[in-house]
């Protein structure tokens, strides 16, 4: 146990690096049996919500708020998603988007955790908003990123006009890295899954293990390499596809 007053933990203007040692558990409204810990929201200058999501066996989940649209990943338990078109059971690695206004109703069948990224849908004039969409990221195939084997990147949602967010899942192997520092429009929020390694978010180096979240905000420099023995898994979603002049959550 490490002393008091100490934590890995860090929130900068452009970046910000939450770890479960100081996660603090509150009810989620809405849902019944959950408790939820707030992990990235607009408080904290972010254009998105993040949060995970426990929740006991027969557990329900609550609607987002209107013009608001859901990302669910389950790392934990199971759970049935119930929607007009009918029933879908949800295991570990199970996904789904959830397009904004859409009915749909959600229960833990054992204790489950999910990660879930919201944020307002912004519709374009004459393009079709996206439909409910339900996977599992072990049926996906993952591409290298940028040619390198050693760092496989898997698009979980279509790369379409339609969405205004991406949700990728990335796994390096052990010594792998990203090959050159990012500095781009999007933000992210990044949930190390498994493995470790050292993140750098503008000029401050951060060791990272799973459980660890990161909000990077637009134009912050990042950069990261997979330490350790074992690979390092991390889920990350970005926003895309819709003009930068428009400022809006």
């Amino acid at each position: 146990m490490q002393p008091s007053g100490l934590a890995r933990s860090s929130f900068q203007r452009n970046h910000a690096l939450i770890t479960p040692d100081g996660h603090v558990r509150a009810p989620l409204l809405g849902w019944t049996q959950t408790q939820s810990i707030t992990l990235i929201s607009p408080q904290m200058g972010a254009r998105f919500c993040q949060f995970l999501a426990l929740m006991a066996a027969g557990a329900t989940a609550g609607l987002p708020l209107p013009s608001v649209e859901r990302f669910i990943y389950v790392s934990e338990g199971r759970l049935v998603l119930e929607t007009a078109v009918g029933a879908s059971e949800l295991t570990v690695g199970s996904y789904v988007y959830v397009p904004s206004a859409l009915p749909h109703t959600l229960c833990a069948v054992t204790p489950s955790t999910l990660i879930l990224f919201e944020r307002l849908y912004h519709a374009l004039p004459n393009l079709v908003p996206p439909t409910l969409l339900i996977g599992r990221e072990q049926d996906v195939v993952g591409d290298p990123f940028m040619g390198d084997p050693a760092a496989n990147l898997k698009t979980l949602l279509p790369i379409e006009f339609a969405f205004d967010m991406a949700v990728n899942l990335f796994t390096f192997q052990p010594g792998a890295a990203l090959p050159f520092v990012e500095m781009h429009v999007m933000e992210h929020g990044l949930s190390m899954l498994q493995g470790g390694g050292i993140y750098r978010l503008a000029d401050a180096w951060y060791p990272v293990q799973a459980s660890d979240t990161i909000w990077i905000a637009a134009y912050c420099p990042q950069w990261f390499g997979a330490l350790g023995k074992t690979p390092a898994r991390y889920l990350y979603y970005k926003d895309i596809h819709r003009d930068p002049l428009e400022v809006r959550l």
